[in-house]
C-alpha cells in the first residue's frame, strides 16, 4: 500500500538552501521510495488532491502530523566516518594525541573483536545505539577480521534494513602492535575479496538496491606496506564502483611520518600514487590539508568527512570546511566514535557550527597579527604606517605584507619545512563562486549544517541519487523530528514551549531536532 505523509517537511537543496514546506505531501510507494512530492496543499485540498493523483480510500494510508506543533519531516542523518568497534572506547583516552592513542587504547579494543561473542554484543549495541541517534546511513570502519566483519554485516539486515552502510574490515600490515596486525599483504588482500564478495550477495531491499555496500579501507597510510596499498589500488581498478575509505592529515605528526616514509609531495600525493584517490573516496578528517592538496582532491572528486568532535577531543586541530569548500571539495559529517565521544550527527552539526567559529575567529587574529607586523616592519624602515597606503603607481603597497607572511606564530621555521601551515589559506579567502561569498573563515550557517548533514554526507558517499533529500525516485529515508516537551527528549536544542512559532520556517536547525522516529517508507 501506498504511504502518504502530509505536514512540515525540511527539504535540502545547496549548502546555502533549504526548502522549509509548512504544508507538504510526500508520497512512498510499497518499494519505499518517493513516487511524488506536491508542494503547499492547504488542509481543505489534501483528499482533492490525492484523488487527483489517482487514488481513492483504501488504496493510501495517510499519515497526518500537521496538527501537531513543533512536528516535521527530514532527511535521515548521513555519518560519514565512524569505527563500529570503537564504541566501547567512548570517552575514553582524551589526554592522548592520534598515534599515542590508537597505540593505548584503540588496537587493544579493537583486538576484542576477534571474540565472536563480544563482537556479537557489541555491534548489536552499536546498530540500535546509532538508529536511536537519528543516523540512517553510516560509513563504518569495523575491525582487521574477517568473520566478525562479516557479523555486522548480517546484523544489519536482522535489524530490518533501517540503515544503509557502507562497511568494511580494516586493512593493516604494518606498524601495527604484534597483537593485532594482518600478517602478511596477501592475507589482507583475500579477507578484503571475500568480504566484498558476501557483501555483495546480501539481501537487496524492496526497491531490489543494496543496503549495505562494500568499501576498500586501508586505515591510514601508515599503518599499510607499500605491497598492500598497490594491491588495494590494483583491486579498487578492477572495481571502481566500490568505494574507498581511509584517514588523511588528521595529525601534525602523523602527516609528517606519512610524508617522511614514503617521500611525498603531500599526503594526499601518497594515496594518489596508489590509485586509491578517486571521486568515490572518502577521506577521514582532512584537518591539515594544504590548499594543494584540496585542488588535487577537488580534482580526483574525492570527499572529507568531517570529524571535529574527535578532532577537538585528541587535540587535533580544525578542519578548514570553508576552504574545503570553495575549492569544490565535497564535505560530509562524521562522528568518528571513538575519537569522538558522541555517537549524534546532531551533536556532530554543533561541533562543526563550533569549530568554523573558531577557525574564523582564528582567521581574523592572524589579519590583525599581520598589520602588527607590517605596521613594525614599515616603522623600522621609515615608511608611514597608514593602512592601505599606496604606492607611486596607484597600487596598494603590499611588499611588507609579502614579506611579513613568510613570519609564522604558530610553527618554528623548522617545522615549517616540513608540515602545511595551519594557518595557510587564512591570509586570503578564496574566488567567490559565480559571484556568491566564500565559506573560508566564516561561520556555518544553519544552510550549510543541514547539507553537510544529510545531502553533503550522501554526495561524499556516492548515495546523492538515493538518499540526502526529498526528490522523487530517491528512497524515502527520513526522520519525524518532534519538538513537544512531552517526548521527554534530552537531545532537544531550545525547547520547544519557549518559542512562539510553529517551527515552519526552520530558521534554527539546532532549536528544530527532538524526538527522532525513523520512517521505513
Amino acid at each position: 500500500m501506498i504511504n502518504i505523509y502530509y505536514g512540515p517537511v525540511v527539504n535540502p537543496k545547496t549548502l546555502r538552501h533549504y526548502d522549509a514546506l509548512p504544508q507538504c505531501l510526500i508520497a512512498v510507494g510499497c518499494d519505499g521510495n518517493i513516487i511524488w512530492v506536491e508542494d503547499d496543499i492547504e488542509a481543505s485540498a489534501l483528499y482533492n488532491t490525492i484523488t487527483l493523483r489517482g487514488l481513492n480510500d483504501g488504496e493510501y494510508n495517510l499519515v497526518d502530523f500537521s496538527k501537531n506543533p513543533g512536528e516535521f519531516i527530514m532527511p535521515g542523518l548521513v555519518d560519514t566516518h565512524v569505527h563500529a568497534c570503537q564504541f566501547p572506547n567512548l570517552g575514553i583516552g582524551g589526554d592522548y594525541e592520534l598515534l599515542d592513542w590508537l597505540f593505548e587504547h584503540v588496537f587493544p579494543t579493537e583486538a576484542k573483536f576477534g571474540d565472536h561473542k563480544y563482537a556479537k554484543r557489541a555491534y548489536n549495541d552499536v546498530i540500535d545505539r546509532s538508529i536511536a541517534s537519528g543516523t540512517t546511513t553510516s560509513c563504518y570502519y569495523s575491525s582487521l577480521y574477517l568473520d566478525t566483519t562479516i557479523l555486522l554485516a548480517d546484523i544489519i539486515h536482522e535489524k530490518g534494513s533501517i540503515e544503509r552502510f557502507m562497511h568494511a574490515k580494516c586493512n593493516m600490515d604494518w606498524n601495527c602492535p604484534g597483537y593485532y596486525i594482518e600478517r602478511t599483504p596477501e592475507d589482507s588482500l583475500e579477507d578484503t575479496k571475500k568480504l566484498i564478495k558476501h557483501i555483495l550477495g546480501l539481501p537487496l531491499s524492496r526497491a531490489n538496491e543494496p543496503l549495505v555496500h562494500p568499501i576498500i579501507t586501508p586505515r591510514f597510510a601508515l599503518s599499510c606496506s607499500n605491497k598492500l596499498l598497490t594491491e588495494l589500488g590494483k583491486l579498487a581498478e578492477q572495481l571502481p564502483h566500490v568505494s574507498i575509505q581511509t584517514h588523511i592529515s588528521e595529525n601534525r605528526k602523523e602527516v609528517e611520518e606519512a610524508m617522511r616514509r614514503f617521500d611525498a609531495e603531500s599526503y594526499a600525493a601518497v594515496y594518489d600514487r596508489f590509485g586509491l584517490l578517486r571521486n568515490n573516496t572518502v577521506l577521514g578528517h582532512g584537518v591539515w590539508l594544504t590548499e594543494k592538496e584540496m585542488k588535487l582532491i577537488a580534482k580526483r572528486g574525492a570527499g572529507v568527512a568531517h570529524c571535529p568532535t574527535s578532532n577537538f577531543y585528541l587535540s587535533s586541530g580544525m578542519a578548514k570546511v570553508g576552504l574545503l569548500l570553495d575549492h569544490g571539495v565535497k564535505v560530509g559529517l562524521g562522528t568518528d566514535v571513538g575519537g569522538g565521544y558522541n555517537p549524534s550527527i546532531l551533536y556532530t552539526i554543533q561541533m562543526a557550527s563550533t569549530a568554523s567559529k573558531m577557525v574564523a575567529v582564528q582567521a581574523k587574529l592572524d589579519e590583525e597579527r599581520r598589520q602588527q607586523r607590517r605596521a613594525r616592519k614599515c616603522c623600522k624602515h621609515g615608511k608611514h604606517c597608514k593602512r592601505g597606503k599606496h604606492g607611486r603607481h596607484g597600487k596598494e603597497d603590499t611588499s611588507s605584507d609579502m614579506d611579513s607572511d613568510s613570519d609564522s606564530d604558530s610553527n618554528s621555521e623548522a617545522e615549517s619545512a616540513r608540515l602545511p601551515n595551519h594557518h595557510e589559506g587564512h591570509h586570503h579567502q578564496s574566488k567567490p563562486c559565480h559571484g556568491l561569498p566564500p565559506f573560508a573563515n566564516q561561520k556555518l550557517q544553519t544552510e550549510a549544517l543541514l547539507y553537510l548533514a544529510t545531502l553533503g554526507g550522501a554526495d561524499v558517499c556516492c548515495l546523492q541519487d538515493y538518499i540526502g533529500s526529498f526528490e522523487v525516485g530517491k528512497a524515502f529515508d527520513a526522520l519525524h523530528v518532534s519538538l513537544d516537551d512531552a517526548c521527554g527528549n534530552p537531545a532537544v536544542w531550545g525547547a520547544w514551549s519557549r518559542r512562539q512559532g510553529k517551527g515552519k520556517d526552520a530558521q534554527e536547525f539546532e532549536d528544530m531536532v527532538g524526538a527522532l522516529f525513523i520512517y521505513r517508507g
